[in-house]
This record gives structure tokens, C-alpha cells and sequence, in this order.
């Protein structure tokens, strides 16, 4: 049984900084693609970034380019979300996502879940 937990959101001002951690349990993960989604109020559910846990491969959505950074802790079976230069508009909740197949940019095509944190950035 897969599980995913996020941790590390909250409110903080825009131009400020935040770090998202999903602790991944259940499978050896070595061969699994390990994402990031967002959802807003009243919107879909949108792709933030994405990671290989193989080759360490990253994708990241163009609105969030050059402020957010994936990455992962091997060990720790841990994947983070560095998120910089905070803009209001990246006031959402954050779900941890994990697929044993290839990286998708829908969350239709994604396996696991978690169940989310909220992460909101203050004008």
C-alpha cells in the first residue's frame, strides 16, 4: 500500500519562500516518477513538477520555472518542494503525487496520492 504524506505548508508573504516534503512508504520507489500538483479554489487540479526517482530526471510547469525546485532524498524515501519568490497566484492546495510508469502532466495519469497541504501566499 503506497503512501504519501505532504508536510511543510502554511502562509507566508509573497516573495517569500516555502519547502513541501512528501514521505513516500509501502513500495521501493527506485523506479517510480514522484510529482507535484496544485489545486486552486475553483480550478482544476494543474502540474508543478516532477522528478525521476531513477535518474533524477525534473519537469517543471512554466509558471513555476526559475522560483521552484523538485528534488529528492534517496535515503529518506523523501521528495521536496523549494519553492521561492512566492506569488500570491501560488495560493493552492499541494498533493504529492507517485506513478510507477512514465511522467505525465495530467493528474489522470497518475497512480498515488496524497492528501494534500495548503500552501498560501499573502499580497
Amino acid at each position: 500500500q503506497v503512501q504519501l504524506v505532504e508536510s511543510g505548508g502554511g502562509l507566508v508573504q509573497a516573495g517569500g519562500s516555502l519547502r513541501l516534503s512528501c514521505a513516500a512508504s509501502g513500495r521501493t520507489f527506485s523506479s517510480y516518477q514522484m510529482g507535484w500538483f496544485r489545486q486552486a479554489p475553483g480550478k482544476e487540479r494543474e502540474f508543478v513538477a516532477a522528478i525521476s526517482w531513477g535518474d533524477g530526471s525534473t519537469y517543471y510547469a512554466d509558471s513555476v520555472k526559475g522560483r521552484f525546485t523538485i528534488s529528492k532524498h534517496n535515503a529518506k524515501n523523501t521528495v521536496y518542494l523549494q519553492m521561492n519568490s512566492l506569488k500570491p497566484e501560488d495560493t493552492a492546495v499541494y498533493y504529492c503525487a507517485a506513478e510507477p510508469l512514465r511522467v505525465s502532466f495530467a493528474p489522470a495519469g497518475w497512480r498515488y496520492w496524497g492528501q494534500g497541504t495548503q500552501v498560501t501566499v499573502s499580497s
